[in-house]
């Protein structure tokens, strides 16, 4: 897999996902991701993208300011 943004290499790594909401910040820990070895940008398969969309849906009318959770496949 080739990085859409530098055309570097990809590699599967686990990232830390992070999202303000506005009234909470939720962050995802030990997320699957594709990151580039040249330039960093880190992408997502459409699984994972799906899994933290619900992730983060379930947190935006939370009554926390910071949310943490781990993703588990």
């Amino acid at each position: 897999m080739t990085c859409f943004m530098c055309k570097g290499d990809m590699e599967e790594k686990l990232t830390t996902f992070m999202v303000d909401l506005g009234n909470c910040i939720v962050i995802v820990k030990n997320v699957p991701s594709h990151v580039c070895r040249q330039c960093g940008e880190i992408s997502y398969s459409d699984e994972v993208s799906e899994r933290l969309e619900k992730i983060v849906d379930a947190m935006k009318n939370a009554p926390v300011e910071i949310s943490v959770s781990t993703y588990a496949a």
